[in-house]
This record gives C-alpha cells, structure tokens and sequence, in this order.
C-alpha cells in the first residue's frame, strides 16, 4: 500500500499542475482561431503563460484545486478498505505539498479541515471489472466552473430559446442554454458535460462521467454524435468568448451521455469545466502497487508563450499604471476597457471576509484600497514565512449580496475578481467611485509571480482560502470591465448573446 499511496500523490500532482495533451491541443485551436490584439487574445496568451510556468513550478495551475473525485476500477478481491485509506493519506501530503489548497469545510461550522478530508470528501467511488489491474481516474473541478452546473426538467420554458420539449430539439436547446448562463463566470472558455436521464442525482453522476472521456473521442451513439458536434460548434456563435470578454471562442469541448428515465421524469443535467480542465488517470499494478501507464497523453506546452506584459489590446487604447492607494479621481479617470498594471498592498477577500466586514471593523485601512477575489494556495517556508504558491481570482458573484455596501463603509478603490458582478455593484461603483477589474481566471501562477512579499494575514482561522492576506504587488494585470460611470462588459456581452442564442430558437435539429 506505501507503493499504491504513492502513485495516487504522482496522479494528484500531475492532475494539478499539467494538463493533459488533448486540453492543450484544444487551448492552442482556440487561441489560432481568436482575432489578434484583442481582449480574449490576451486572455488565452496569459492562460497559455500559466500553463507552462505551472509545469515549470510543478505547483497547482488554478488555486482552486477543487472537489477531488476519484473513479477507480478494480479486480474481484482488492481491498478497498486499505486503497481509501491509502487514498487519504495521499490527499493529506498533496496538501501539505502544496499541490493541493485545503478545500474541506465543515457546511455546519464552516471550519476548514486543513488537509482536504472530511465528511464526504475527497469522493471516491468504486467499481468491479475483469481485469487484473487497477485503474484510477482523478479529476479536479474547481468552485467557479461547479457553480455553473445546471438542471433541466423538460418540458421547460428557456430565456431567448422558448419551450423545450421531451424530444432531442428540447435537449439541443437546453444544452446551448447552458453554455449561455454560464457566460464568463466559469471560467470560458470551457468544456461541458452532459447527462440526459436518470433522476436528479444520477443525472448530474453521468454528466461528470462524460468529462473523463477524450477531447478528440467520436461518440458511439450516432445521434448523441451529431448534436456533440452541433453544440460545439453553434455554441462558438454565442460570442461569449474567453472569460466573458467577447471573441471566437466560448466552448472547448462538449460529451454527451444518455441513460433511462422513470417516465414522469425528464432531465438534462450539465456539468460546466472551466478551461483548467485538469483530469488525468493511471493503471496501477495489483502487486506492486506502482504506475504501468497514464491514461491521459501527457506533454510539455510545445509553444513559448509571450509575455503578457508586451501585449496591448487593440480594442483597449489605454494601459493605466496604478499604486495602491488609489484616489478617487484616478478611479474616474478610467473606463470600461482599459488595461490596468497595479503595485502596491493589496488584500485578499472571499465569502467570509465579506460577510465580517459587513459587522465589524477591517484589521487593516483599506481607505483607497485594493480588494482581490482570491483564495491562495500558501505554504510557510523553512523560516516560518509565507509563500505563495498560487493566486488567482475566484468568481466574483457570490459577494454581490455584499461588495456595494463593503465599498461604501471602508472606501475601497478596486475590486479585482473573475466573472464579473451584478447591478447593486455596478451602481454602488458609480456611486462611491471604484471599479471592478477582471483578472483571468485560472492563473494562478501568472499571479503568483506578481506577488513580491507578504505582508501578513487576519483570520487565519477562517482557513487558508478564506483568511484575509496582505499582499504587495507589482505590475498585476487586469481589465477594466465595470467602470465607475455605469457601464458593464459583463452586461454588454450577455445581451449581445441572448441575442445571438434566440438565433438558434427554431432550428430544426435531427
């Protein structure tokens, strides 16, 4: 079992910090395919960078490492008593590695586990086959893009698209619905899962299977073939684009599965991957317990990414340096659009933090301050001092509830996050001057690289993710998508897609 344990932390290390080759291949269509200069180049040239500096790091290519789910085959007779417990003790030194963010939290207590063990989690789920060989399938699907996962009861009534029916043309409907709803927020471009049947739960299990399946892989059912093709292609017509940001490319991948249903129920269950589609599995030997092959191909990123920093949008005719504290007239200055390059102290906040603030006094001044969306991984060195393993943003939506009063009460300047958020933020911008800036969701290593020191942490107790940390910066790039005179990338480019999905409203699909 040592052997076993070690080849489940190779598998969960090579899952959270290489892509797999039918990813990449997918990434590097999709950049060649986007026009140059333009908000979503920039996107996938930051993403591309990140790919590569993760494998140089061999540290996690988004911060948000997710629910680990394991998929395992077995021969008749292998305990599966011993391989869990093996299984564990491989998740509890991935995080303390940190190749892993610690991600378990108590839904009662909301205390964070520390190693990613609880109740429940990691999954892991069993199955007998005829072999002689173990096979192990990992894959690890981060909060934002779990977040746009979505269920349909057919029949149903579907903005821009009308009645979806109990037939295929209901199912096809549902599915670019899908891809619709998610807009930027889960991390687009993406790939996406689908299970047709079952009931509610069995549904969503199927639809995560199919993201175990090859990128490049032809569907053996010659219907779910064609509409696998269809979505992948009518989706792209959307114009939702690399992080909401607009351009040629909205969806990476579409897999498609179908099982039966009770006929009172009908469901179309979709699971949404973020671009940092990070999947991988091995067969191990029973006896040894060590690795005989990885299911995934695995490659190096074969194209040298350019700097971002020399890439200027042509779409974005500004590209402002700031340094936080950030005054209000600067904050005016800005608009929708441009590229920003900040330097100074800023402060991590996600769900906990937010809903602190509301009550109680900052730790910190953050009059003319900078407040980042972000979730770190963070280890301590061998001097007992932090270091930053991986710092990308997270989704920005959840704090909606939150982000216009916290602006007003404590004079933030900046927001930084991913996915864009909702009206009350947008007119709480306009009304006490701040802006909202989009960084790209998934590097966590391109962001981790423009952290130059850490400069403390409160609420450690809030756990790892949830704490809040000082951070000093330089040249963190981001764009502008909402400005403090009331307009919205987010909502421009969801409008112009509802426009462009109602299109697809009477196609006759066979």
């Amino acid at each position: 079992m040592q052997a076993f344990q070690a080849s489940i932390f190779n598998l969960i290390t090579e899952t959270s910090t290489h892509l797999p080759a039918d990813v990449q291949y997918s990434i590097r269509q999709a950049k060649e395919k986007e026009d140059a200069g333009t908000r979503a180049a920039l996107a996938l040239t930051t993403i591309s960078q990140n790919i590569q500096m993760a494998e140089e790091n061999v540290s996690p290519i988004c911060q948000d490492t997710g629910m680990l789910t394991f998929k395992i085959k077995v021969p008749v007779g292998v305990n599966q008593i011993e391989m869990t417990k093996a299984i564990k003790k491989a998740v509890v030194e991935a995080t303390k590695q940190g190749k892993l963010r610690p991600n378990s939290v108590d839904s009662l207590t909301g205390e964070n586990s520390g190693d990613n063990l609880g109740e429940g989690v990691p999954v892991i789920q069993y199955e007998q086959w005829e072999r002689n060989d173990i096979e192990v399938r990992l894959i690890l699907k981060g909060g934002g893009c779990e977040n746009k996962n979505i269920q349909y009861s057919l029949p149903c009534e579907l903005e821009g698209l009308g009645r979806a029916s109990r037939d295929l043309d209901g199912i096809r409907k549902c599915i670019m619905h899908s891809v619709f709803q998610a807009q930027g927020q889960g991390c687009s471009a993406g790939f996406i899962g689908v299970g047709i049947g079952g009931d509610r739960t069995s549904g969503y299990e199927l639809a995560k299977k199919q993201l175990f399946r090859e990128v490049t892989d032809t569907n053996p059912n010659e219907d779910l073939a064609k509409l696998e093709d269809y979505i992948l292609e009518n989706a792209n017509t959307l114009s939702i684009g690399t992080m909401g940001f607009g351009g040629n490319t909205t969806l990476l991948g579409c897999k498609i599965g179908s099982m039966h249903r009770i006929p009172a129920s009908f469901y179309v269950s979709v699971a949404y991957n973020c671009w940092a589609y990070r999947r991988q599995g091995v067969r191990i030997h029973v006896d040894s317990g060590e690795i005989s092959d990885w299911l995934y191909q695995i490659e190096p990123q074969k194209e040298q990414a350019e700097p971002v920093d020399e890439i200027q949008s042509d779409e974005d005719k500004r590209q402002v340096v700031l340094k936080a504290p950030i005054t209000e007239e600067q904050i005016r200055d800005l608009k929708v659009g441009d590229v920003v390059l900040i330097s100074g102290l800023i402060h991590t906040g996600r769900d906990q933090i937010h809903k602190h603030l509301m009550d109680h006094d900052a730790p910190v001044d953050l009059e003319g301050g900078v407040l980042y969306h972000c979730g770190p991984v963070m280890l301590k060195d061998a001097d007992g001092n932090w270091d930053v393993k991986a710092a990308g943003p997270t989704t920005s939506i959840r704090e909606e509830p939150y982000q216009s009063d916290i602006l007003k009460k404590f004079g933030i300047r900046a927001v930084i996050g991913k996915g864009g958020m909702g009206a009350k933020t947008l007119a709480g911008l306009q009304e006490h001057g701040a802006v909202y800036l989009n960084a790209i969701g998934g590097a966590a290593q391109y962001y981790a690289d423009c952290i130059t020191a850490v400069e403390g942490v409160d609420f450690e107790e809030f756990g790892v993710p949830e704490a809040m940390w000082h951070l000093r910066v330089k040249d963190f790039a981001a764009i502008v998508t909402m400005d403090a005179h009331g307009n919205s990338l987010h909502d421009d480019v969801e409008k112009s897609s509802l426009e462009k999905l109602a299109a697809h409203k009477e196609v006759v699909f066979k």
